[in-house]
């Protein structure tokens, strides 16, 4: 019997990810099993140079190839190739649950949301001033309604029609993205909602890779001058990897 069509998609995006994409990957499995409806995972290998692409279909997951190294660009790939009417995106080093999954199907399945994205937290201690990041981040997106790039859920057809992920940029396409969804779904009298609780973790291995004026410095940076997205070197801390390129 041929397996039914999927109603949702899981893309994780993914460069050099071989060390943290199992435990991802555990964690998704986990929750679409507890979920009563048929999804797919799909895994952008983003031009890795270890181990990510086996890791990924040894991890039941369907491996799309993108060889321009960018999260936009990677994203957009697997929104592209997805089969299913719900997507949701989850970074590589963030862990899905059975709840915060069924949240966002419920969101976008009662046809008055469009997309959204999770409060966010650490999987880790951070910093006091890192932490603070996260608070402040929390309760700007909550407040203006703007998603993580670790964890963003949308209709399949606002993501085809608002063309998917800014690829003009290397870093906080998620929040171009959520303005785009907004007023998408506003003409359709839909909300964008993101979803305090339950919330979504993610690593905070950040803090480890980088001092926190490094951290804090780039993100002054961004605020201060939006611009520097469009250069993937004022970008570092979204592609550097312990190791490896960045």
């Amino acid at each position: 019997m041929e397996a039914p069509a999927p109603e949702y998609s899981i893309i994780i995006p993914a460069y050099n990810e071989e060390a943290c994409l199992p435990d991802t990957l555990r964690s998704v499995r986990e929750a679409m099993a507890d979920v009563p409806r048929p999804g797919e995972l799909i895994v952008v290998n983003n031009n890795s140079t270890d181990g990510t692409a086996h890791v990924a279909g040894e991890g039941g997951a369907r491996v799309v190839f993108e060889g321009n190294n960018q999260i936009s660009r990677a994203r957009n790939a697997g929104g592209r190739e997805a089969r299913g009417e719900h997507l949701i995106f989850l970074d590589a080093d963030t862990w899905l649950t059975s709840d915060l999954l069924k949240a966002a199907l419920a969101n976008l399945e009662s046809g008055s949301c469009c997309g959204g994205g999770a409060v966010v937290r650490s999987d880790r201690p951070l910093t006091f001033l890192v932490a603070g990041i996260f608070r402040f981040w929390n309760r700007l997106s909550v407040r203006h309604g703007l998603a993580a790039g670790c964890f963003v859920y949308c209709l399949a057809e606002a993501f085809r029609e608002t063309g998917g992920f800014d690829e003009s940029v290397y870093a906080g396409e998620e929040v171009w993205f959520s303005r785009r969804l907004k007023k998408w779904g506003r003409k359709r009298g839909m909300t964008f909602t993101v979803i305090a609780d339950p919330q979504v973790q993610t690593s905070g291995r950040k803090n480890e890779w980088f001092s926190t004026g490094q951290l804090l410095a780039q993100v002054f940076l961004l605020m201060l001058f939006p611009f520097a997205t469009r250069w993937r070197r004022l970008c570092r801390i979204w592609y550097y990897r312990p190791g490896g390129s960045g």
